[in-house]
């Protein structure tokens, strides 16, 4: 199970480092967008869409080390006034919430993908880039979170880490 736990937490590292990577990319394209339209007067044709498709890529790709480092949204206000057990419950309820939800998106978003890939189909635009090279982050993105959730189950079951980052004295 720690061979497991280290290898998810390094992936996560990687897509972490992989949406940085996707969001200087795109920095990089925009700055070259201004130089070629404003300054030497000309048109650009692929730079507006591959930006869009970066910046959603690294929001997709990044969130598994968004949940590694605990950075999503979290109100912990109930758990703050409940007991350590209360706030494992509550934990867990969360992370298997959570977990379905991926799983589905990532299992939809797959068969979206394929009938991208097999009919197929273009953006409608002058580039007219294959439709299943954006639409590849979704489901890689979504089943790398759900394998981050997996491993965070997992440290929450065997008390590897504790519900909502709080130590059990810290109840009530």
């Amino acid at each position: 199970m720690d061979t497991f736990i280290l290898l998810v937490r390094r992936v996560s590292q990687a897509c972490g480092i992989a949406a940085a990577g996707l969001l200087a990319a795109a920095t990089v394209v925009v700055c070259q967008m201004v130089v070629m339209r404003y300054f030497l007067g000309a048109s650009t044709v692929w730079q507006t869409e591959f930006v869009i498709y970066a910046i959603v890529a690294s929001t997709f790709i990044g969130a598994p080390y968004v949940l590694l480092h605990k950075g999503h949204v979290n109100v912990d206000l109930v758990p703050l006034y409940v007991k350590h057990r209360t706030r494992l419950v509550l934990a867990l309820i969360g992370s298997l919430a959570s977990l379905v939800f991926c799983l589905v998106v990532a299992w939809f978003s797959a068969e979206y993908l394929h009938e991208a890939w097999a009919g197929g189909w273009r953006t409608e635009t002058v580039w007219a880039l294959p439709l299943w090279i954006p639409l590849l982050s979704l489901p890689i993105g979504m089943s790398l979170l759900s394998l981050q959730y997996i491993a965070d189950i997992l440290c929450l079951i065997t008390g590897r880490e504790a519900p909502f980052g709080m130590d059990p004295e810290d109840a009530e």
